[in-house]
């Protein structure tokens, strides 16, 4: 144990080069990134003990402990972790449908704005999209339209603030009220953003959150599916492990009478013989847990969560406030009970001429860019059969005329004084 535990010590001494650090940053040469994980040492430390030294390589305790501090952390009430933040979208869609009973073609209301994984996952669990052009000033859902679209149907309204910047909650919040529909949430963007005082996901009855390398917390890949709810998610964890009722982890793995201590029973109601609780199957699930390593770089992460809020944020004015300066831009308005955790720089271009033209220059200076990610979604060849995408005329110009710029927090005052340099020079 000694050799492994210095092993691990030498090895993240040697700071892997996957670990960002622009101590060094030469901007004759060197790109600005739009973003990437924040992580230290801690990170790659608490991944190897997990990996050389667990008792076991998929999820396990270090995943238990994460949920549990995830949890605690942003008042989310239960937490379970998966593989992505795209499977955790699959997950909740399936857990809700599964645990409200909703039938084949039941409708969730959703902005064709947004990354696919948001819109898929109701397609692949055979409910259906319905959508909502978004306004253009916050780049979100026009909410004055959503109510003409609810119908009998309709069981959620699905929110994806798209880089963090989120619609009028209370408005749509009371719409739910009002027609007695569900609230949920796509967090993968926006995870720390706050509506009032509160966390903008205590609105939602379950959301989803993702650590990919890009988002707020990273652990590599990985997503989160929270709700107030224990039962829900306990329907989340049976439908992301396979299906499986059993619901033992860790070293209650080993014991012959498991966790409910009666692992051995008559657990099949049409056949009268003892059976394995762990080979008993609730629901038609996916293989979706993470490995237990995640978990544990998460843990480290929480305890940066604060700090990357904070930098994104002053990352976030810094570069915007040089924008309107220089180049003239209209900043994306925020509304006042508003306060996001920036995942980007949104840029709204007065033509699609424009746009092109300053992506071209930003990324010809090094300066990673990114589109309002599919823009919209129903111009894509996968979802196309959806809906016919010349009614949604705001959606197509966040495609033709906006993108955006990273706020990552490991920018330092090189990098910051880079970007002033190329926006000065605009």
């Amino acid at each position: 144990m000694e050799n492994i535990s210095e092993l691990i010590r030498n090895i993240s001494k040697a700071k892997p080069k996957y670990i960002q650090d622009y101590s060094n940053f030469n901007e004759e040469k060197d790109y600005v990134m739009y973003s990437g994980q924040y992580w230290d040492h801690n990170e790659i430390e608490a991944a190897l003990t997990a990996f050389l030294t667990g008792g076991w390589i998929a999820s396990g305790e270090n995943v238990v402990e994460f949920q549990e501090k995830f949890a605690s952390k942003f008042n989310a009430g239960y937490s379970h972790m998966v593989n992505s933040g795209s499977s955790a979208n699959l997950a909740m869609l399936a857990s809700l449908k599964a645990h409200f009973k909703w039938e084949d073609k039941d409708e969730i209301i959703v902005s064709p704005v947004g990354f696919a994984t948001t819109i898929a996952p109701i397609v692949q669990t055979n409910l259906k999209p319905v959508f909502v052009d978004i306004e253009f000033d916050t780049l979100n859902f026009d909410t004055n339209l959503i109510e003409s679209k609810i119908t009998d149907k309709t069981k959620a309204i699905f929110v994806s603030p798209v880089l963090a910047n989120p619609p009028d909650m209370d408005k749509i919040s009371e719409l739910c009220k009002k027609h007695n529909i569900l609230l949920i949430g796509d967090n993968c963007d926006s995870l720390g953003t706050k509506w009032g005082d509160k966390f903008i996901h205590e609105l939602y009855y379950s959301w989803s959150c993702s650590f990919y390398p890009a988002h707020h917390m990273c652990t590599g890949e990985g997503g989160m599916v929270s709700s107030k709810d224990p039962d829900f998610i306990e329907t989340v964890r049976c439908i992301s492990w396979w299906g499986r009722d059993c619901y033992c982890v860790g070293v209650n793995n080993q014991l012959p009478c498991g966790t409910c201590g009666k692992r051995f029973d008559k657990w099949l109601p049409d056949y009268d013989g003892i059976i394995d609780h762990k080979y008993i199957f609730r629901h038609a699930g996916y293989n979706i847990k993470p490995l237990d390593l995640q978990g544990a770089i998460g843990v480290k992460q929480l305890d940066k969560v604060d700090f990357i809020d904070g930098k994104r944020k002053e990352h976030k004015k810094f570069i915007e406030d040089l924008l309107v300066k220089y180049v003239g831009i209209k900043p994306v308005k925020v509304l006042d009970k508003s306060n996001p955790s920036w995942f980007g720089v949104p840029i709204v271009c007065s033509s699609q001429g424009e746009k092109e033209f300053m992506v071209d220059f930003f990324e010809s200076n090094r300066i990673q860019t990114r589109p309002y990610f599919a823009g919209n979604i129903l111009l894509h060849p996968g979802f196309k059969n959806l809906d016919d995408y010349n009614l949604y005329p705001n959606a197509n110009k966040a495609l033709s005329h906006v993108f955006f710029l990273g706020c990552p927090p490991f920018y330092n005052d090189k990098i910051l004084n880079y970007i002033e340099k190329v926006i000065k020079s605009w």
